[in-house]
């Protein structure tokens, strides 16, 4: 969704493009900032960085299995801080949130995809195939196989479609109220709704990562092999 009332305009490149850029560069520099200052008992933005990455690694250590929790944790760390900057920046005035536009959800869904077959088939091998062909896997059922095959592999591409389009329609219906309902009472209400807006934008970060978490869990779990 391009805005002319972007604070930021670089000629030439989109609106979502530049604070997808200005998302990561904040990232980046808190991560550098981070680093250069650690100390053994942390303190001030250590602290918050720091309480913020255990409560997501144990939140995913819950779900994933410890043989593959450090080798996913990056990826699913990195999309649900960069998810959750891209959303909050809709609540500054003269920035606008990458995730309310669909290529921006969509870069972010892809790689879920192909991360999660990647590691299904480094942990299964070949029989990874077996979940895509149901319960009952037997000569006789050979018809309810492929009829499984076909039903799983359409969920399977379902997944980044429905991971972009959730996020991107949440986060767009959330601008368009909120533009809509600060418009009506710009005196009252706006602390009301930035907080909501604040929810939002929280709610939404940890359900994707909920979500890939979960898909990822799936591809490397014994039980579907």
């Amino acid at each position: 969704m391009e805005s002319s009332h972007a604070l930021i305009n670089i000629p030439g490149v989109p609106v979502y493009v530049t604070y997808s850029w200005l998302a990561m560069a904040l990232l980046i520099g808190v991560s550098i900032m981070v680093r250069m200052s650690l100390k053994l008992v942390p303190t001030g933005l250590q602290n918050v960085v720091e309480s913020i990455v255990e409560g997501l690694y144990d939140f995913c250590g819950e779900n994933i299995s410890h043989h593959w929790l450090d080798s996913m944790f990056p990826m699913i760390a990195t999309l649900g801080l960069y998810i959750l900057v891209c959303n909050l920046f809709g609540l500054i005035p003269g920035f606008d949130a990458p995730t309310s536009n669909i290529n921006v959800t969509a870069s972010c869904a892809v790689p879920v995809f192909f991360a999660t077959h990647y590691y299904g088939l480094r942990e299964h091998k070949a029989a990874y195939i077996k979940q895509f062909l149901g319960p009952i896997q037997t000569i006789y059922a050979l018809p309810l196989m492929i009829m499984m095959f076909f039903i799983e592999l359409i969920g399977h591409f379902a997944r980044p479609i429905t991971l972009s389009v959730r996020l991107f329609g949440n986060m767009l219906s959330k601008h368009i109220i909120l533009t809509v309902l600060l418009s009506l009472a710009p005196m009252f209400l706006p602390v009301v709704f930035l907080g909501l807006g604040v929810l939002i934008s929280i709610v939404q970060a940890f359900v994707f990562v909920l979500l890939t978490m979960l898909f990822l869990s799936s591809a490397v779990d014994e039980a579907h092999c």
